[in-house]
């Protein structure tokens, strides 16, 4: 968990994801949409991204993949994602992480 930290420290958006998730690639689409540009761990391309995955899962990301941060607070996986979008809470959030300004 502590690679996890790190990876997210002083960073306002940070995707946990892997190339060939589908799910992975409608999440980095829909906050890259509104000017974010979130920094992005592709697990399946990075050492030790099987370790990384098993922390995302220890801190309770399930499934691990795509994991979203967002204010170095786990936000959690596309389900939480897209349901902050419905109750328009999605956007307000990135604007606090300092992520967009609109």
């Amino acid at each position: 968990m502590e690679a996890v930290t790190r990876m997210v420290a002083d960073r306002p958006v940070v995707i946990f994801s892997r190339t060939t998730c589908c799910m992975s690639h409608t999440i980095k689409t829909l906050i890259s949409g509104f000017g974010a540009n979130p920094t992005v761990f592709e697990l399946d391309e990075i050492q030790d991204g099987q370790q990384v995955e098993r922390a995302l899962q220890q801190m309770g990301c399930k499934p691990s993949i795509p994991a979203v941060f967002i204010g170095q607070q786990l936000i959690g996986g596309p389900n939480q994602i897209m349901t902050l979008q419905v109750k328009n809470q999605l956007v307000p959030m990135l604007m606090r992480a300092g992520a967009i300004w609109i």
